[in-house]
């Protein structure tokens, strides 16, 4: 078990940050470990009071039946089911009415949709071409009523199912994340993608097993993991900003022709805990990011025309959220450089020391698309 850094009087840590480290090192939140390993550090070199730690939260998704799209169910419940022999579609409408399709998941019922706009056609000119004129033409108004709904149906059974719920659900311990994600819910979710472009496109070919092994995988993907990682990583940022502008306030870290010893120990802090530590996640952060939630968001614009409000306030919610929370690298890195601004022209005490500044300059914190 690791044990806490101990506390250097008289800018002792208070009791939760040192039960907070302890609590990391034990549960193995190893990223938590490192930003509060560098909290620390920090505030004992500035010679400044720990601060409180306040991580945001994580935004969540309306509850289920504020997403959910009522849909009409249009003509095809009065069709004469046994005027339509000779088609193929015939079987689909006897299993869209029956108890079991009106029960069936949003996943199965949009397949049961795309069978029927892919059979139906052919249902339509068989009748015409035998002078069937209201049947066909009660058929088509059902295919047109269904095209029309075919967005809201693949909205029920992707972004709004229980699934992609489980895709934003964030989990009880991030443990070594993004350490352990896997391409799988990436390849699945590029699938689907790909499969609501054909089907808008008019391509209502569909495979029911895949579809719904591909749904299976997405729920295992870590859009909740990465927004609880990105909000943990920008409350600890922030705190620590709070400890350089309460330092600034107090004057300049170095004034005079000689730089005091605290300029070069804050140098050594800022390479061994910010660049060596805390930097390698955030990129890690960074880059699972720009994996993952594009394809999230490829789909959502795909279907933009029938996203319910609700929705839409938690997608302005998640966005805003993340361009503040991603920024929080970028604008520590700011409050660094102030810091150590006006130590760059002097000349250290005894030996040069490393120069974690000129990290902080070369590194540069991958620019985000919020999505």
């Amino acid at each position: 078990m690791n044990r806490p850094f101990a506390p250097a009087p008289p800018l002792a840590l208070t009791l939760t940050l040192g039960l907070c480290l302890w609590l990391a090192g034990c549960g193995g939140q190893q990223p938590e470990a490192a930003l509060a390993r560098y909290l620390e550090r920090l505030a004992r070199t500035l010679d400044q009071p720990s601060p409180a730690v306040a991580v945001p939260e994580v935004p969540r998704l309306p509850p289920r039946g504020e997403l959910r799209l009522d849909l009409e169910g249009g003509n095809l419940g009065t069709l004469d089911f046994l005027a339509l022999s000779g088609c193929e579609v015939q079987i689909t409408i006897g299993k869209r009415n029956s108890s079991l399709g009106l029960l069936a998941s949003p996943s199965q019922r949009l397949l049961l949709e795309l069978e029927f706009l892919r059979l139906a056609p052919a249902c339509i000119a068989h009748m015409r071409n035998e002078e069937r004129t209201e049947l066909a033409e009660l058929l088509q108004g059902a295919v047109e009523l269904k095209q029309q709904q075919l967005p809201a149906l693949i909205f029920n059974a992707t972004l709004a199912g229980p699934e992609y719920r489980k895709l934003w659900q964030p989990p009880q311990d991030l443990g070594d994340y993004p350490v352990q994600t896997s391409s799988v819910p990436l390849t699945a979710l590029a699938a689907i993608n790909a499969s609501a472009r054909r089907w808008l496109a008019g391509d209502y070919r569909a495979s029911n097993v895949d579809f719904e092994i591909q749904l299976s995988e997405v729920a295992q993907a870590d859009g909740g993991a990465l927004l609880k990682a990105l909000a943990l990583q920008a409350g600890w940022l922030e705190a620590g900003n709070g400890l350089l502008r309460a330092r600034r306030q107090r004057g300049p870290l170095c004034s005079g022709p000689i730089r005091p010893a605290a300029a070069t120990v804050l140098r050594n802090v800022i390479g061994k805990f910010f660049v060596g530590e805390v930097q390698p996640w955030s990129a890690a952060l960074g880059r699972r990011q720009h994996e993952l939630l594009p394809l999230v968001a490829a789909l959502e614009s795909g279907l933009e025309s029938a996203l319910p409000g609700a929705y839409r306030d938690w997608q302005q919610q998640r966005a805003a959220s993340l361009q503040a929370w991603t920024a929080a690298p970028r604008q520590h890195v700011g409050e660094l450089q102030q810091v150590l601004a006006p130590c760059e022209q002097q000349s250290p005490p005894t030996a040069p020391a490393p120069r974690p500044a000129r990290a902080l300059r070369a590194y540069r914190y991958r620019e985000s698309t919020v999505y």
